[in-house]
């Protein structure tokens, strides 16, 4: 099966869990993940389940009538956004005679075709295999039976997964032990960062809120960035300038979305720790969506797992700042009332695409990386050259007067605005 697939797609709304989208939000975002793998989107639906059946989740009547789904709209693949047993699959495709995926499998799908670094590909073949593992024992040990590659649509046998649990468990550990490495690797990079004088900017945001869009306007790069849930998988870093600050680091981070596979969180807590060491986190809001509260909850949810936000109080040692984007899809009575809800709440409205509201985003990271910086004097001798050209580089010099004679020669005196962790990287020199 390739792409251009026909699917189904159907949305269990489950009485006894509590969900942070309505039912139709929740079946928009699964059409939206079904999309961004290529598939032809041939039904969707909504269907309500009042007690899960552990065999199929469905009831029997409710399979059927996927079964007459799927002939009278020639599918052949059902998509199920939600968790489904390694049992209940199985079943499933036993009675539809279709493939069958669940969420998760979904999501591991994107990410396995989107993964474009060694880091990620490892990532994502960890995850793949940590959720596969119940469903390639036993049940697919058989090759003309296995799903190929990392995903479900690439036919059998298109990159064999070990059909054994033990081999299956001794892949994993090599995975591990290449993901630490690459771990210690990627922190050996954020300490040289950190001794750098240049601040970090992350942007956050649920997954198609603009982050890669409003990245390639700050830089001028081409990070893909397509109206597609996941358009980018891999973390990118630019260098920007701003408005008094002579350069910064603007990192873009993979998007979060509503319940994210338990594997996928664990495999790519590596990229997502840039987050914790930003100077400032940009949290990348679509404003033009529906869900864009629930959307927040999701992100903040995440932060907070990564230690960035405390769960209880919802605060932050790194400053956020909300950027609510996508302003152009708005009506002018909705804009007018974003600008009104937003007034002195410390956001920014603004348009990725066309770039109106750039100049003020740009001007509020500045407030934010330079509002910690204070003025202190230095003297020094004229000989230390180093020093004097440290500071010059570094930081903004007010002042630069004749500071008389030492034992060291002539000095000079220099006031000189610096924020506290260049400050720190001053003091730290030889």
């Amino acid at each position: 099966m390739t792409r251009g697939a026909r699917a189904l797609v159907l949305c269990p709304d489950i009485r006894s869990l509590r969900y942070d989208l309505d039912s139709s939000e929740r079946l928009a975002e699964a059409e939206g993940l079904a999309l961004a793998i290529g598939v032809v989107i041939a039904h969707s639906a909504i269907l309500p389940v009042r007690q899960m059946q552990p065999n199929t989740l469905f009831g029997s009547g409710q399979v059927e009538n996927i079964a007459v789904w799927c002939e009278q709209h020639e599918a052949e693949l059902v998509i199920v956004d939600g968790a489904l047993t390694p049992i209940q699959q199985r079943n499933l495709e036993d009675r539809l005679k279709r493939k069958v995926i669940d969420r998760t499998g979904l999501i591991l799908e994107i990410f396995g075709e989107r993964a474009a670094t060694a880091e990620g590909r490892l990532q994502v073949e960890l995850a793949h295999l940590d959720y596969q593992q119940s469903r390639l024992v036993r049940s697919w040990t058989h090759l003309e039976r296995q799903r190929g590659g990392f995903g479900f649509l690439g036919g059998p046998g298109e990159t064999q997964i070990e059909a054994d649990r033990r081999m299956i468990r001794q892949r994993m550990g090599r995975l591990r032990r290449e993901l630490d490495q690459v771990r210690k690797t990627r922190t050996l990079h954020r300490e040289r960062r950190g001794r750098a004088p240049w601040p970090v900017v992350a942007l956050v945001g649920y997954t198609n809120a603009g982050k890669s869009t409003l990245f390639n306007r700050l830089t001028g790069a081409e990070v893909m960035a397509e109206d597609l849930l996941f358009a980018t998988l891999d973390p990118t870093m630019r260098a920007i300038g701003l408005p008094g600050v002579e350069k910064a680091i603007l990192s873009d981070t993979v998007g979060f979305i509503s319940d994210l596979p338990t594997q996928l969180v664990a495999a790519f807590r590596a990229t997502l720790e840039e987050v914790t060491a930003a100077d400032v986190i940009c949290h990348v809001r679509d404003m033009a969506n529906p869900s864009h509260a629930a959307q927040k909850k999701q992100v903040l949810d995440v932060l907070a797992d990564l230690g960035v936000v405390d769960s209880e109080t919802g605060t932050s040692a790194i400053p956020i700042l909300e950027i609510w984007n996508k302003s152009d899809l708005l009506s002018p009575d909705d804009l007018a009332e974003l600008r009104e809800a937003g007034e002195g709440q410390g956001t920014v409205i603004l348009s990725a695409a066309t770039g109106q509201g750039i100049d003020e985003l740009e001007d509020e990271l500045t407030r934010l990386l330079t509002g910690a910086a204070r003025e202190v004097s230095f003297v020094l001798p004229v000989s230390d050259g180093r020093k004097i050209a440290w500071l010059h580089a570094h930081g903004e010099v007010l002042g630069d007067e004749d500071a008389g004679q030492s034992e060291d020669g002539p000095q000079r005196r220099l006031t000189v605005r610096l924020n506290p962790k260049e400050l720190g990287q001053f003091s730290s020199l030889s």
